[in-house]
C-alpha cells in the first residue's frame, strides 16, 4: 500500500514537471525512474503542493500552498534548485519566484549534464543510467508523436519557436568568414534582435559558461561528438547566468573569455542559437547554445520524428550559382540537410528547412553563399517514420 502511494507521488510529480515545459512527454515509467535517481518522498510532497496547477509561483503564494515557514519553503526550494528541479532567482523588482522547471528546454536535463562530471565513479555510473533513460524517453516520445501524427499536428503548428538563430561570428573585416549580408531583401520592416554573439555578449554583465549538455550526454552513452567540438561553450546571461552559477551548473566568465571561446565553436562549425526569455525574440536573450550537427537535441528531436523544428532566424542562405563548384561541403556541413546537389552538380537551398546560420558559408572554399537578410520563422513537422 505504502509503495503504490509513492508511485502515485511520482506519477503526480511528474504531471506537474511535465506541464511545465513544452515538449508533451508521456508519464510513463521511464519518466517516473529519471525521478527516483533525484527526488525523495519530500520533494516529492513539496512540488506537488506547491506546483500542481501552477508552475510560478512568489514565495508567499508557496508559503500559503505548502503551509511551511518562509525558511522552510526556502530549504526545500534550494535543495530543489541544486537538482535542477527549481528556479529561484529574484524578479527585477526583487520579488523571489519560485520557477518549477521541466525535464528538458530549459530543465533539469540540460542542468545535470551541463556541469563537470564529478570525479566519484558510482555518480559517473549514475549519470550514465540517467543517459541512457533520458535516451528511452526520447524514442518513446517519437513512438507517442508518430502514433499519434496527425492529431498532434495542430499543437505542433502553434508552438512558438523555441529559439533563434544567429549566423556565425563574424570579425569586423570579413576576411576570415565567407558571410555577405545582402540587406537589399530584407522583409517587411522590424526591429531586428541583436544579429551576432558578439553584440549579445556585450549586453551583459554576468555571463556564465558550462558545458554542451547534449555532447555530454551523447558521450556517457558511448557516442562521443563526430565533429570533435569542444565541449565549455553554453552560455547563460543575467539571471539565468547568476542561477547556473549559484547552483554549480556553469562557471562566470570575462565578456573577453566568452568571445573568445565562441570564436572556437566556428572552427567545429558549430550553430549558435540564442534562447530568449518567453521564447518572444522581442525580449531579452537569456542563453546561447553552440549546436553541433550529431549530439544537438534540437536537430535530434526533430530527426527522429518527435518534435517540429520551430526557428526564428534573420537569415537565409543563397548559393551563387556560377561559383559553385559542387565539392558538396555545404551539403556534408547543414545541420538541417537543407542543402543538396542538382542535376548540374549544383549546390541548392531548400528554403523552408534553412536556419540561416550561416555555416555552409563559413566551410564553402569558392565564397560562393551568401546571406540574405529577412526576419521569418522556420517550421517543419517532423518526418513521418
Amino acid at each position: 500500500m505504502a509503495d503504490d502511494l509513492l508511485e502515485k507521488k511520482y506519477a503526480d510529480a511528474a504531471n506537474a514537471i511535465i506541464k511545465a515545459g513544452i515538449i508533451p512527454f508521456p508519464n510513463n515509467d521511464t519518466v517516473h525512474e529519471i525521478l527516483k535517481n533525484y527526488l525523495d518522498e519530500d520533494d516529492l510532497d513539496f512540488i506537488i503542493k506547491a506546483f500542481k496547477g501552477k508552475p510560478s509561483l512568489s514565495i508567499d503564494e508557496v508559503v500559503k500552498k505548502t503551509k511551511l515557514s518562509p525558511e522552510e519553503v526556502e530549504e526545500k526550494a534550494d535543495r530543489l534548485a541544486k537538482k535542477g528541479f527549481i528556479f529561484n532567482q529574484p524578479s527585477s523588482s526583487g520579488l523571489m519566484v519560485y520557477r518549477l522547471l521541466p525535464l528538458e528546454v530549459v530543465g533539469t536535463m540540460e542542468y545535470t549534464y551541463m556541469q563537470p562530471l564529478p570525479e566519484d565513479p558510482e555518480q559517473v555510473e549514475r549519470l550514465k543510467k540517467l543517459a541512457a533513460l533520458y535516451d528511452n524517453l526520447l524514442g518513446q516520445l517519437a513512438e507517442k508523436v508518430q502514433e499519434n501524427f496527425d492529431g498532434l499536428t495542430p499543437m505542433f503548428e502553434k508552438m512558438p519557436p523555441t529559439d533563434r538563430t544567429v549566423p556565425i561570428y563574424q570579425n569586423i573585416g570579413g576576411s576570415e568568414v565567407n558571410v555577405e549580408i545582402n540587406q537589399e531583401v530584407a522583409a517587411k520592416e522590424v526591429v531586428l534582435p541583436a544579429q551576432t554573439v558578439e553584440d549579445i555578449i556585450n549586453k551583459f554583465d554576468d555571463i556564465a559558461v558550462g558545458n554542451c549538455f547534449c555532447r555530454q550526454q551523447a558521450a556517457l552513452l558511448g557516442q562521443p561528438c563526430k565533429t570533435n567540438a569542444p565541449l565549455e561553450v553554453c552560455f547563460t546571461f543575467g539571471k539565468s547566468a547568476r542561477h547556473t552559477i549559484a547552483q554549480g551548473f556553469a562557471r562566470r566568465v570575462s565578456k573577453e573569455e566568452a568571445i573568445d571561446i565562441l570564436k572556437s565553436t566556428d572552427e567545429a562549425g558549430l550553430v549558435h542559437k540564442a534562447f530568449h526569455n518567453g521564447s518572444d525574440i522581442t525580449k531579452e536573450e537569456n542563453s546561447i547554445c553552440n549546436c553541433c550537427k550529431d549530439c544537438c537535441h534540437t536537430f535530434q528531436y526533430w530527426r527522429m520524428g518527435a518534435l517540429p523544428m520551430t526557428n526564428s532566424t534573420s537569415y537565409l542562405s543563397h548559393v551563387i550559382q556560377d561559383g559553385c563548384t559542387g565539392c558538396g561541403m555545404c551539403v556534408d556541413r547543414c545541420p538541417m540537410d537543407a542543402i543538396t546537389l542538382n542535376d548540374d552538380a549544383k549546390a541548392e537551398v531548400n528554403e523552408q528547412l534553412c536556419i540561416g546560420c550561416g555555416v555552409c558559408a563559413h566551410f564553402c572554399p569558392e565564397n560562393t553563399i551568401m546571406l540574405q537578410q529577412g526576419l521569418r520563422t522556420v517550421f517543419a513537422l517532423p518526418p513521418r517514420k
